[in-house]
């Protein structure tokens, strides 16, 4: 975390003894500790709340794009003009039809 290596933390506790003394530093060393617990805990709070917000974004996303994907109304209208355009060239044909045994009669 904070890469403190074996002498750098041997030395942290030497001037801690000087400075707080023999009786002072074993409550010292508790409430650092109870300190860092909290905050290591309060950002492992913090990180799971974000990556579960996170999920929670993915998982709107995907179902947008999921329901845009299964939205049928394109494939309705490109079925409908391919309809219109069919109609249109029956009753042409059928006009064409009629007119050629017209000529007939």
């Amino acid at each position: 975390m904070f890469d403190i290596g074996f002498s750098e933390f041997v030395l942290i506790g030497i001037v801690a003894l000087i400075v707080l003394g023999p009786e002072r530093l074993p409550g010292a060393a508790r409430t650092v500790g109870a300190l860092l617990r909290r905050a290591r805990n309060s950002w492992a709070n913090v990180r799971t709340e974000v990556e579960r917000e996170l999920a929670a974004e993915e998982l709107k996303r995907s179902m947008r794009d999921t329901a845009a994907a299964a939205d049928p109304r394109e494939d309705l209208r490109n079925a409908a003009e391919q309809f219109r355009e069919t109609t249109e060239q029956v009753r042409e044909g059928t006009q064409e039809i009629g007119r050629k045994l017209d000529e007939r009669s």
